[in-house]
């Protein structure tokens, strides 16, 4: 029986967890799990700076900087990139009318071996890439 695949977070899902948005409380239960099993979700760095500038855009600096230390208390496992995972990030947003930060999320999920969980229609351009799971 093949392992189960980890969940990672793009930063609608993340969005949706700390707006109380629509799907919040999917990644809530998915936090939770991730809580007991001591198994974190995953999160590219690219994505997490992604939820910071919105919320500094949307809210305040103030909130963006609070968006980080809330974040070093949830079970979320912050991925890194290398020259190479850019590279890959770039490809993907090459062949997909994706976003750049979207391009990593996708790279990470393959590299990873990973579960996208998000509700941003963007990822439906890449399906056959990766599996989706849908807020």
């Amino acid at each position: 029986m093949p392992a189960k695949k980890r969940s990672l977070l793009d930063s609608f899902a993340l969005l949706a967890f700390l707006n109380k948005e629509r799907g919040f409380e999917k990644v809530k239960s998915l936090l939770r799990a991730a809580e007991a099993t001591g198994e974190p979700l995953l999160m590219n760095e690219i994505n997490i700076g992604e939820v910071y500038y919105i919320t500094a855009k949307d809210r305040s600096m103030e909130q963006a900087e609070e968006f980080l230390h809330r974040l070093e208390t949830l079970p979320i496992q912050p991925v890194p990139n290398s020259f190479a995972d850019v590279l890959e990030a770039a490809k993907i947003k090459a062949r997909f009318p994706i976003s750049y930060a979207d391009a990593f999320a996708v790279a990470t999920a393959i590299r990873m071996n990973a579960v996208i969980v998000t509700d941003d229609p963007e990822f439906r351009r890449v399906e056959p890439l990766v599996t989706v799971e849908w807020l």
